[in-house]
């Protein structure tokens, strides 16, 4: 199945995430917890519902299905909502709300980033400027962009949409808050990093550094803040090996190649605590 699900998760929302009628034709759309209320803000039908609803005001909407889950479980709710769109066949995902906030959960998120890339999927962290993204034995190839004008049209049609009762902590309905600096650059930005101990056949062309057959390690950073270059197309790949990439979040989606077979689960939906874990008394 090609087609995509997107999941709503209960983490910062930054203004740029797409209406419910920008959601992608045919999606699945799970909210997992406290993401249903922001899929609710933002118009957008919800197919599933999961989670232990410690962060949600559970109002399910009509015709959604709900998978409630036990307060005291191994997986976070967003691993679940990961699992349920995995069962009902779906491999790309696209998750709104899983960056940013609390560190643990955000480092949580880039790992799963993995785990669907080593089972055979995609997924894609969407946050203010970057998207976040994995591949293992596979490639990324971006069309040729035109960022500049990409980021200039993103700054106009930016409009405020909320402020507190002392009107700071404006909030821009789009990508970029007045006081932004060096906001061409972050518009480029493209960083590559290994989620293996160590990837082999690492090659990045048509960016501003290019890499040819690299060997790149867990502890060693070499690939941050390298960019796209206008008019042109570039990719990221890796013979062996799983890497990390983010890139700007108005530059044209990438294709993902990769060799690794979709495997069938991610594994049953956690009910309990794991037996290797063991309450304090």
């Amino acid at each position: 199945m090609s087609q995509t699900c997107v999941i709503f998760a209960a983490g910062t929302y930054y203004g740029n995430e797409p209406s419910g009628d920008a959601l992608p034709e045919n999606g699945f759309v799970i909210a997992a917890d406290g993401g249903l209320d922001h899929a609710r803000e933002l118009g957008a039908r919800v197919d599933l519902v999961i989670g232990d609803f410690d962060s949600a005001n559970v109002q399910v909407p009509a015709g959604a299905e709900t998978i409630a889950l036990p307060p005291e479980h191994d997986d976070p709710d967003m691993l679940s909502a990961l699992k349920a769109g995995w069962t009902r066949g779906y491999r790309d995902f696209r998750i709104y709300g899983g960056l940013g906030g609390r560190i643990d959960h955000t480092i949580a998120n880039i790992q799963m980033l993995a785990l669907l890339a080593h089972n055979g999927g995609r997924g894609l962290l969407y946050g203010e400027h970057s998207v976040v993204t994995a591949i293992c034995n596979g490639s990324l190839h971006f069309p040729a962009n035109d960022l500049h004008t990409a980021g200039k049209a993103n700054k106009t049609n930016a409009k405020i949409v909320k402020t507190d009762p002392n009107n700071q902590n404006v909030i821009i309905r789009g990508l970029r808050t007045a006081c932004d600096t060096g906001a061409d650059t972050i518009d480029r930005m493209v960083s590559v990093f290994s989620h293996a101990d160590i990837s082999r056949g690492v090659t990045e062309t048509g960016l501003k550094y290019e890499l040819k057959n690299g060997t790149m390690h867990s502890d060693t950073v070499l690939g941050v803040s390298n960019e796209l270059l206008d008019g042109r197309a570039a990719s990221i790949s890796v013979t062996d090996g799983t890497l990390i990439v983010t890139f700007p979040f108005v530059a044209a989606l990438p294709t993902f190649s990769t060799d690794v077979k979709a495997t069938e689960t991610l594994g049953p939906l956690a009910s309990q605590v794991s037996t290797l874990l063991n309450k304090s008394r």
